[in-house]
């Protein structure tokens, strides 16, 4: 058991999964997760480089894991909105990453020591084309640790990047971590055929990942690309793989969504993820004990968004508490069978209470 800051909760679960590669560019409040990966990485044979700028930085994880590394890099917004073009080039190529995202109030460089929710529409939209991202939404310190280890096991397990959704707030927080092995790591396997004919097979939900260096001698391209990885850009081609680059996510929701849920039967549901959470369960627990029929669900798993879960919910009304101006509450609307009401803060104030009982009849 340690007393730690949910940064270094973050570097100390990447190391625990396994990750060798950490690229990135200093930017508050994610620094100290480079920082740590910094001093304890080359403990463990692994590489830290920090690379001139955000750009360089992703590129280098990318890099990194065609080299047969596990990698990762954290930043904040204005350093997501620079990681996006190479993004969309780690989805086409399925290149397994984490990307640790301590959000801040924006837009441009905004707060850069304020807490916000506001790269939830970014990390879903933010490079162009069809791809369906997978981003885990931590609450805790201890879920510093445990989400950073499980990014890292689904982008082995699905070959994409990986977002941990923090904030601020949780970035900076310390709490007790138990530093357990209690989560069973997904390592990288590696095909059986050198050289490798078919990296990309469309026959495939998810393939084995050659590694430059050790023999595959494969062709790798953000642009459309046959089963070989050479370029086609055929409409028959790219509807063939940009389908299986999606469904290979969607067709595994069941195993990739996760969430918390209590009292979920009340007439009145709190929907929830990231720190907001932490004050919607004193909330609820507290209006309980005076009568009121309050429950919640928290969305551990953001994306793939559990579609399926919110359309089942038997409330007469949700209420979508965000650090942002309403992101995901436009998810629960979509999907949602009553009433919606967003819970809106920005300006890196925490949700409170008294904000939260106020929209409850």
């Amino acid at each position: 058991m340690e007393f730690i800051q949910g940064n270094i909760a973050s570097a100390k679960g990447a190391i625990k999964a396994g990750c060798m590669f950490f690229g990135g560019y200093p930017i508050t409040p994610s620094t100290e997760i480079a920082e740590g990966m910094a001093k304890d990485l080359p403990k463990v044979g692994g590489y830290f480089v920090q690379m001139e700028d955000e750009i360089g930085a992703i590129a280098s994880v990318i890099g990194a894991g065609w080299a047969g590394y596990k990698a990762m890099t954290a930043t904040s917004g204005p350093g997501l909105s620079l990681f996006m073009e190479n993004i969309g080039y780690a989805y086409m190529t399925e290149t397994p990453c984490v990307i640790v995202d301590v959000q801040r109030g924006g837009p441009s460089t905004g707060q850069p020591t304020y807490a916000s929710q506001g790269d939830m529409m970014q990390i879903r939209w933010g490079s162009h084309g069809d791809y369906e991202p997978i981003a885990f939404a931590p609450s805790s310190v201890q879920e510093m640790y445990d989400y950073t280890i499980m990014a890292f096991n689904y982008a082995e397990k699905y070959r994409v990047p990986v977002f941990v959704m923090a904030d601020e707030v949780l970035g900076h927080m310390r709490e007790k971590v138990r530093l357990h092995d209690d989560i069973p790591i997904i390592n990288r396997a590696l095909p059986e055929e050198k050289p490798c004919k078919k990296p990309f097979p469309f026959d495939k939900e998810v393939s084995e990942m050659p590694a430059f260096g050790k023999g595959y001698n494969i062709h790798v391209t953000g642009l459309t690309h046959d089963e070989r990885g050479y370029p086609d850009v055929s409409p028959e081609t790219h509807d063939k793989l940009v389908r299986r680059i999606c469904n290979k996510i969607l067709n595994n929701k069941e195993d990739i969504i996760k969430y918390e849920a209590k009292y979920i039967d009340s007439e009145t549901i709190f929907l929830c993820y990231g720190t907001p959470s932490r004050t919607v369960k004193y909330t609820v627990e507290s209006m309980r004990r005076e009568g009121y029929d309050v429950g919640y669900l928290r969305l551990i798993t953001v994306y793939p968004f559990p579609d399926e879960v919110v359309k089942n919910l038997k409330a007469s009304k949700i209420i979508v508490p965000e650090m942002n101006l309403g992101q995901i509450v436009e998810e629960v609307m979509k999907y949602s069978k009553c009433e919606v009401v967003p819970c809106c803060k920005i300006g890196g104030d925490i949700h409170r209470p008294k904000d939260l009982m106020a929209l409850v009849d």
